[in-house]
């Protein structure tokens, strides 16, 4: 079942890679309790959609959900947290202060519904394209696209809109 408006956002433990802790957990609950947050979910690091549209358009949008109350941006993909810092560093999210965040094992993207297979590019278990805000754990707008090319509804300035 796919998580919808109105469902907790499931437990998880998701990865993260810095230079004074190394590879460490990050605890979705913790992340999200008592926080109004954007939490975007993407097919992959590096792809091109991935990193010409959906990335920036958070990085544009960034000081726009602060001023409406959004205390963090997270990105999540299928990734490992070393693909993932090295992604931040070079699409300018870490500058930006977006949370880039891995799901080694595609677990919350299976736990939310929202996992898809491509073999013909070598995506097993891999992240739909969405973004959601999410208040205390809840989900309060979620958008997932048709397609993992596109990036119209799930992208920053049209959440922007809804926050």
């Amino acid at each position: 079942m796919t998580i919808a408006v109105g469902d907790r956002l499931p437990d998880a433990q998701l990865l993260a890679f810095d230079a004074d802790k190394g590879p460490h957990s990050v605890d979705l609950s913790s992340l999200t309790a008592g926080k109004r947050i954007v939490l975007f979910g993407l097919p992959g690091a590096f792809t091109r959609t991935c990193t010409a549209a959906h990335v920036p358009s958070f990085i544009r949008t960034k000081d726009g959900f602060a001023e409406k109350g959004i205390d963090t941006i997270v990105c999540v993909a299928v990734n490992d947290p070393f693909v993932m810092k090295a992604w931040a560093e070079s699409t300018g999210a870490e500058e930006a202060g977006l949370h880039m965040l891995a799901d080694g094992n595609g677990a919350l993207a299976k736990a939310m519904g929202l996992d898809f297979t491509a073999p013909p590019v070598g995506f097993h278990g891999r992240f739909k394209r969405f973004a959601m805000i999410v208040d205390d754990s809840v989900v309060q707008v979620l958008d997932v696209e048709d397609s993992p090319g596109e990036c119209s509804i799930s992208g920053g300035e049209a959440l922007l809109e809804k926050a």
